[in-house]
């Protein structure tokens, strides 16, 4: 299953966390199945990312393309740049 494919599948399920500031949270507390950034996310805030992951030990999956396409294909007229996918 695609990237895109799974994203979609999880909004039917309501099983995501959409914005930066829910899912570092989310990442902080809790474990979740996915953690998506888009690839134009500003450094600092992929590092907070990056960090809190590996404190969790959980892999970033890197969405090949801009936020404005990742609030697309969520189906959110705004940009996305990161979300997490729950168990």
């Amino acid at each position: 299953m695609s990237l895109i494919d799974e994203i979609q599948s999880a909004l039917k399920e309501e099983k995501v966390i959409i914005g930066y500031k829910k899912s570092l949270e989310f990442i902080k507390n809790d474990s979740p199945k996915i953690i998506v950034m888009s690839q134009n996310i500003p450094e600092k805030k992929r590092g907070e990312v990056e960090h809190n992951a590996k404190l969790s030990a959980k892999k970033i999956e890197i969405f090949e393309g801009s936020s404005k396409e990742l609030g697309v294909i969520c189906g959110r007229p705004f940009p996305i740049m990161l979300l997490v996918i729950k168990k």
